[in-house]
């Protein structure tokens, strides 16, 4: 029986099916004519592989939201669903992407809220596979990609090339918001709902760094424009952005993935890294209005002067940071909780989840993938016995689904 402790006892343990690390594809060719000048077209910006008929899927929470008077009452939504239901909305699970069937079963079986499709595998994201994944569930699921550009896109060996931030922060916002719009409605037609992206870290670092050229600068007014350039297009192409990662890898003193890391302190975060937060995704800002908000998603640093010993995405002074003194209202997801150091190292992933839930996130994602079942047979009793507050719970299930439109 897999040892679920309760979130004060933060003892070394070890991960006991060991994830697959992420995968990154090499930074390829993708702006022919760069030298010669600024390109007459974004749509030049996507350079085309083999072509493969891209067939319009459904994407229930991608659609334009209806007038909250159209949609069912949210409390009578959460009072129709089981405490198990309810959690399984706070849980994004990576599935294989080689393996169409098993992803819909996964759906099917455990009606998680997200799945998230790691790696470059693209079976599932071909022929309406993504369709029969949603046919499975009792509320429309997110389909997450990490679709940033560079190193980390998903879906460049069906529709091309994206270049990476550092790349793309050579172009005006305006062409940039284009080409994020170009690949929002690639991704929404082969039914992703989600891209968790864009990166706001600043910069600074070599260019194959851990955040190196996935950022767009070192100046926080220059990250923020690239930024809500790029997330805004998504938006307009019906795909939900991920603004990350909260409160600032980009000058941490390594790689969350290979283990802890560190970054200045909190004070010098507020006065450069926290920045676009405050621009982006606080009260009022552009991103947080309008059908399809951004959400936010909070890495594994350590912070000093705010985390106090535990990585940020289980610390609950870091929620309330985002929450309070940055004021943002949407939906909070972890980063990778099966997959980097950070937290394997140390934790097993029921107990990360429980402890990431407990600390303020609304979701907890990790992208080995794997049953659900045992992370939601130790979620059910912690909510049962106060360990998760139901309020805080009712309050992060309610923002699930109205972030995708399943109730108002």
């Amino acid at each position: 029986m897999t040892r679920t402790p309760a979130p004060a006892q933060h003892a070394s343990v070890r991960l006991r099916a060991r994830a697959r690390p992420v995968r990154r594809r090499p930074a390829g060719p993708w702006l022919v004519g760069l030298a010669a000048g600024v390109l007459a077209s974004t749509a030049a910006f996507l350079t085309p592989v083999a072509p493969v008929p891209v067939q319009v899927l459904a994407a229930p929470a991608a659609l334009p939201a209806p007038a909250d008077d159209r949609l069912p009452d949210c409390a009578a939504v959460l009072g129709g669903m089981s405490p198990r239901a309810q959690l399984a909305q706070r849980l994004m699970v990576g599935v294989d992407v080689d393996d169409p069937e098993a992803a819909a079963e996964t759906v099917r079986g455990s009606q998680v809220g997200g799945v998230f499709l790691p790696g470059n595998a693209t079976a599932l994201l071909q022929d309406q596979a993504l369709r029969a994944l949603q046919a499975g569930a009792r509320i429309p699921v997110t389909v997450a990609v990490d679709d940033e550009g560079g190193r980390v896109q998903r879906i460049d060996e069906l529709d091309g090339d994206l270049p990476s931030a550092r790349e793309m922060s050579a172009l005006t916002p305006d062409e940039v918001r284009a080409l994020a719009e170009e690949r929002g409605r690639l991704l929404a037609a082969r039914g992703v709902t989600m891209d968790i992206a864009p990166v706001v870290d600043l910069g600074g670092q070599s260019a194959g760094e851990v955040i190196g050229d996935r950022s767009f600068g070192t100046d926080p007014d220059d990250v923020t424009r690239y930024a809500l350039a790029f997330a805004q297009g998504l938006q307009e192409a019906g795909i939900a952005p991920v603004v990350k990662h909260f409160p600032g890898h980009g000058r941490a003193d390594g790689d969350s993935h290979a283990g802890r890391v560190t970054t200045p302190p909190l004070a010098d975060l507020r006065a450069a890294d926290l920045r676009p937060y405050a621009d982006l995704v606080g009260p009022g800002a552009p991103l947080t209005t309008g059908a399809l908000p951004a959400a936010v998603m909070v890495g594994h640093l350590d912070v000093p002067g705010l985390t106090d010993g535990l990585p940020s995405s289980l610390t609950p002074a870091v929620y309330a940071l985002l929450r309070g003194d940055y004021g943002f209202g949407g939906v909070v997801y972890t980063d990778d909780l099966g997959a980097m150091k950070a937290i394997t190292g140390e934790y097993d992933l029921p107990e990360a989840v429980l402890a990431a839930l407990d600390a303020g996130s609304d979701v907890a994602l990790w992208s080995a993938g794997g049953d659900p079942a045992p992370i939601l047979d130790a979620l059910e009793p912690a909510l049962a016995d106060g360990t998760l507050d139901a309020a805080e719970n009712t309050a992060a299930v309610t923002r699930v689904l109205r972030a995708k439109s399943a109730c108002g």
